[in-house]
């Protein structure tokens, strides 16, 4: 039944910008802070109170459009939202409506399906929302210290067809946001929260469905379970004869499903009008330049370099870039071995396992790591001992080199050194000899596997491939 069906999804994302102060106040912005000791008359809304708008706050955004390969306005203003929830002391948030900063940009993703281009519709500041903490004693509390925060919000196209794509927008955009160093985007603390659109329709429709929108996702592994329970359950909406209302859902975490929320409002329902306290945003054409000159190096380009200059796919390159510090780490690595590509893999594979969630930074230093790449691409150890070396080096950093000289782990070459080994495997295992010879080519595995076994994994696994193929051969 689903295979009948497509999804089709646009991304809400609002990112914490990494500023010292508000956008319309100076109260700081430091995460954690005890409750309500982060706010004051502006951010709160106090009557006879005007706000300010940070300037920073523009350049950061006017960096995140740059990044996104958007248009950015020279001339934008800024808008209320008006809405009534507790966490909103002043009864409307300022954003912006008609004349966004940022427009029609896109990115390009990479999945195992391939490359794809998400447009993005626009980019806009906005300042975010106090926080509803719930305690089963006392009820319902209101921390204000989040009131006022610096947001932009990066509305995508409705080009998104799976949660595959959707990760991959949001890993690249993070990665994006991070090397302009505009935000931490630590999911974690709310920095990067997402807000999902999710409608369905059949295979070959050009019509949409009626969306949902699930608020507030802060997880990479939550978005990707939301987005596959809710496609379910629109799906089975249909076919059951019913009919998908637009409203906001929320998902449960514990659950793995969403549930509603309240009904959709629609841009009508926010009564949106020019804030009559702020001036309209003007960003000058030299101004603009020296935004673009001061972004560093973007994850496409860096891609792009791999790419060229080490023979790397485009999807490898893309898991490379995801961070600027693994981009540098692997960079350093690169420089130090004559065998980059060796050292890609090694890192895609081994590293990505060993590093734990939310960290980029391996605690092996670039030259060692390099080092046991050439170690490997020498032929002085195989792979399944750099795996153990490198296991070693991830709790006690230290020369490869001397490591593996002082616990004898240089691989065996010698022809004339294996070749005794291999015949005793041979006598040892006529059966699989037997099945060999008789056309079962899968024993010549297990006969592998105990020759590296006999040799302590030590023999290298070409001479050995070599030896055992001559062995079954000849004396067949």
């Amino acid at each position: 039944m689903l295979k009948d069906y497509e999804m089709v999804i646009g991304l809400e994302v609002h990112v914490e910008l990494k500023t010292r102060t508000k956008i319309f106040c100076s109260c700081p912005t430091t995460f954690g802070a005890a409750p309500n000791t982060q706010c004051c008359p502006v951010c709160m809304g106090m009557p006879g109170t005007l706000p300010v708008l940070n300037r920073q706050v523009v350049d950061y955004a006017v960096k995140a459009g740059l990044a996104t390969n958007c248009t950015i306005a020279s001339y934008s203003k800024q808008d209320r939202k008006n809405y009534f929830y507790p966490d909103l002391p002043k009864a409307y948030q300022i954003s912006q409506y008609d004349l966004p900063l940022c427009q029609h940009g896109w990115l390009d993703i990479e999945t195992e399906a391939g490359s794809k281009r998400i447009g993005i519709t626009r980019i806009h500041i906005e300042e975010d929302a106090g926080k509803l903490v719930h305690d089963a004693e006392k009820g319902t509390m209101v921390d204000c210290n989040r009131c006022g925060v610096p947001l932009i919000e990066i509305v995508s196209e409705p080009d998104i067809r799976s949660a595959e794509e959707a990760i991959a927008y949001l890993q690249k955009l993070r990665a994006a946001i991070l090397y302009t160093g505009i935000s931490d985007c630590r999911m974690q603390e709310g920095s990067l929260r997402c807000d999902v659109n999710l409608s369905v329709r059949r295979r070959g429709e050009e019509a949409f469905g009626t969306r949902t929108e699930m608020k507030n996702l802060n997880s990479f592994q939550f978005i990707q379970k939301a987005i596959e329970y809710e496609f379910r359950r629109q799906v089975e909406e249909i076919e059951n004869g019913g009919e998908i209302e637009q409203e906001t859902r929320r998902f449960d975490e514990k659950t793995g499903k969403t549930f509603s929320m309240r009904k959709k409002e629609d841009a009508n329902d926010y009564r949106y009008f020019p804030d009559p306290d702020l001036a309209p945003i003007e960003v000058s054409a030299p101004h603009l330049e020296e935004l673009r000159a001061s972004i560093p190096e973007l994850p496409d380009e860096r891609k792009q370099k791999y790419m060229e200059r080490y023979g790397l796919t485009a999807y490898d390159g893309e898991m490379l870039t995801g961070s600027v510090e693994m981009a540098d780490y692997f960079e350093a690595v690169a420089a130090a071995t004559p065998y980059p590509k060796q050292a890609a893999n090694l890192i895609l594979s081994e590293v990505f396992r060993l590093l734990p969630p939310d960290c980029q930074t391996p605690p092996v230093a670039p030259a060692h790591l390099a080092a046991l790449v050439t170690l490997t691409g020498d032929g002085k150890i195989n792979s399944s001992t750099c795996k153990k070396v490198l296991a070693v080096l991830w709790e006690q950093d230290q020369d490869p080199e001397t490591y593996v000289e002082q616990h004898g782990l240089l691989q065996q070459s010698d022809p004339e050194v294996l070749r005794p080994v291999v015949e005793e495997v041979l006598k040892a295992n006529p059966k699989s000899v037997s099945d060999y010879r008789s056309g079962k080519t899968a024993a010549a595995k297990a006969l592998m596997g105990q020759i590296m076994a006999r040799t302590g994994g030590k023999a290298n696994p070409l001479v050995v491939q070599q030896l055992l193929e001559q062995a079954l051969t000849v004396e067949s």
